[in-house]
């Protein structure tokens, strides 16, 4: 089987692609991987042509969430129908949403990361502005014209259906991440959390007001530039920059608290590290993080500074509430396998390739991917 997958390389979609090519490899599907936004990075390149089965086709094209992306986003388009032309994929999987709109010959995967609206509403508590409205259009018709669309949470898919509704068939598949490289190590003093220190979605600058006031160091792993310029930089909180995967399991193992008071978090792969690492959680009380923790973390409202400095400060003190909460997040990190993030999306591929090439089928595409079956939606 070929897929035409399409990335970006800021974020986690980078991580959550790679996770899923590598649990892909062994069960020979090849991947198409077109890359739109900032280039890809030496480490990032390598870590695609590490993949027999991944073949990296890099652009510069605009993100539909970036400034005035639209040509690009057209030219994009037009590329990418042409790499379809080329490699005659059996499925496109779509890991953005404008692009779903195009007049693709194979069936077409939406997966809904994130999006501006909804994050508009979590991080800035009001409706996104005016100048958002042809790009909530652009979505909307992506999403409706998708054949499947998949969310990472249930508050995701809630959230896409409330802001480009009415939606096609849709389905929650978990991220994963491989437990290998993760694991425990003496743990030591010290908290860290990880994101990009421009995004208010992530809510760093809450642990920036109170590094000050506690006794253990607060590390942040994360780049301090945005792709469009400008930034944050660190204060009160110890900087690590932009960590490789080696390095951050390597912090995430000796950390005793991984700490992300998030405003919007669809799904979290800095938190399922630090769960596999066997890190005590402490998490911005918002539905999608408590959809995915549940009693395996501490939760606190996002805006709540004294309660997250009381927390941390109590989690500090009590070594075996810390121990306990670290094994707690282990035991819940082990539901979100590759293994079984594989089996939903590779079962989801058969479907609409086999669908695509039976015209009886594909009338009825929806029924014919068995959404009843229990493998594409699996419960926490």
């Amino acid at each position: 089987m070929k897929i035409l997958m399409t990335t970006d390389t800021v974020g986690g979609v980078w991580t959550y692609v790679m996770e899923l090519a590598r649990a892909l490899e062994p069960l020979d599907v090849e991947i198409i991987l077109a890359t739109m936004g900032p280039r890809a990075n030496a480490a990032q390149i390598g870590e695609a042509a590490a993949l027999a089965n991944v073949t990296l086709c890099q652009s510069n094209w605009k993100l539909e969430w970036m400034d005035e992306p639209w040509e690009e986003v057209a030219a994009a388009g037009r590329w990418l129908l042409g790499l379809e032309e080329k490699y005659r994929p059996d499925v496109i999987h779509l890991n953005g949403y404008a692009h779903g709109a195009l007049p693709w010959r194979a069936p077409v995967i939406v997966v809904g990361h994130s999006c501006v609206l909804s994050w508009w509403e979590a991080v800035k508590g009001k409706p996104a502005p005016a100048e958002w409205a042809r790009y909530q259009a652009e979505v909307t018709a992506g999403i409706r014209r998708a054949d499947v669309l998949i969310a990472p949470s249930r508050e995701m898919l809630r959230a896409l259906g409330q802001f480009y509704g009415p939606l096609p068939p849709s389905r929650v598949i978990y991220n994963a991440r491989d437990a290998k490289p993760f694991s425990a190590r003496r743990k030591r003093p010290l908290i860290l959390s990880a994101g990009r220190l421009w995004d208010e979605a992530k809510n760093l600058n809450a642990l920036e007001q109170m590094a000050g006031e506690l006794n253990w160091p607060i590390y942040v792993a994360g780049d301090e530039q945005s792709p469009q310029g400008g930034g944050t930089a660190a204060r009160s909180t110890r900087a690590l920059g932009r960590l490789n995967e080696k390095a951050m399991a390597r912090w995430l193992g000796m950390a005793a608290i991984y700490c992300l008071p998030a405003r919007y978090e669809p799904f979290g792969l800095s938190v399922l590290e630090a769960a596999l690492a066997g890190c005590a959680l402490v998490l911005g009380e918002i539905a999608s993080l408590r959809e995915i923790w549940g009693d395996a973390a501490v939760f606190v409202q996002p805006d709540d500074t004294e309660g997250l400095e009381r927390e941390l400060s109590l989690l500090m003190q009590d070594g075996k509430r810390r121990s306990e909460l670290g094994e707690r997040a282990r035991e819940r990190a082990a539901r979100y396998t590759p293994s079984r993030m594989v089996k939903a999306y590779l079962s989801i591929y058969r479907h609409l390739a086999a669908a695509a090439a039976t015209p009886a089928i594909n009338a009825s595409v929806g029924t014919a991917i068995g959404f009843a079956a229990p493998d594409y939606m699996y419960r926490v």
